[in-house]
């Protein structure tokens, strides 16, 4: 008996150990969003209002779809009809117009939303429109307030096109060296950069402004979300979701107010991930 004690306590050991060696952080859920009307399969983004201390969860789709609009803590507060007004993909909160903005389907453009007295959305204005500042059709735009830039990862290379916010015009690529730490471990594999591990990735990509782990995109393959420098273009950090995590391949999967965010289909529910 004293033999197995011993077996399990150098196990449990050697298990605490390797979690501590490894530094990956499992994500917990601390929130959810519910879409209260029907309309669209898919979740489009989700965005943080700072000044209007308030959720907008939008659907992919349509512009009849439902606007999702939550307090702090998650609780309702838009009315069943509240509409989203523009087929959206990506949505952001811009703290230079101090407005929340969009881009949307194809060439549809990009929009920007008039809010009433208590926050909800009533109207949108065209910014960019008539041709598709996207590399694709089904792009999701991720804003970067400090370079007043907004991103899009490209399906065909695993890049990320860089699009001047105040053009809306394609301006670079930034390189990203998708799963790979450091140049030494890129040799390593002898293999074509992004290659082989670009579909491993929903297109869906966020800016976190988390320093040197700026690039946050979501690995539905293995189940995990990676962080990676903008700068160098290699990947900083590993976050784990949970087994039931409602991970996709395409679309649902955002990032707001430091929390990642995940659009459980079938229950249609944004569930919020810290």
């Amino acid at each position: 008996m004293k033999n197995v004690i011993l077996i399990l306590s150098v196990l449990a050991i050697g298990f605490t150990s390797n979690a501590q060696t490894t530094g990956i952080k499992t994500l917990k859920k601390v929130m959810e969003l519910k879409i209260t009307r029907e309309g669209g399969a898919n979740g489009a983004s989700v965005a943080w209002h700072p000044i209007q201390k308030k959720y907008y969860a939008a659907m992919a789709g349509n512009a009849s779809f439902q606007m999702g609009v939550f307090d702090a803590a998650g609780k309702a507060l838009h009315k069943p009809d509240q509409e989203i007004f523009f087929d959206v993909r990506g949505l952001w909160y811009n703290p230079k117009t101090k407005t929340l903005q969009a881009n949307g389907y194809n060439d549809f453009g990009w929009t920007e939303y008039k809010l009433d007295s208590k926050g909800m959305p009533v109207s949108v204005k065209a910014l960019y429109d008539e041709v598709m500042y996207q590399p694709d059709e089904q792009s999701v735009g991720t804003y970067d307030p400090k370079n007043d830039v907004v991103y899009f990862f490209k399906t065909e290379d695993g890049n990320l096109a860089k699009h001047k916010m105040s053009e809306g015009y394609y301006d670079d690529d930034v390189i990203l060296h998708l799963g790979y730490k450091n140049q030494a471990a890129m040799d390593d594999e002898f293999t074509e950069d992004n290659a082989s591990s670009k579909s491993n990735y929903n297109p869906s990509v966020f800016y976190t402004g988390f320093k040197g782990s700026e690039i946050g995109l979501l690995n539905s393959v293995e189940s995990k979300i990676e962080m990676y420098n903008i700068a160098t273009g290699f990947k900083t950090k590993e976050l784990r979701l949970p087994d039931d995590a409602p991970v996709k391949d395409f679309l649902n999967f955002s990032f707001a107010n430091g929390i990642f965010w995940l659009f459980d289909k079938e229950a249609r529910i944004w569930k919020g991930y810290k």
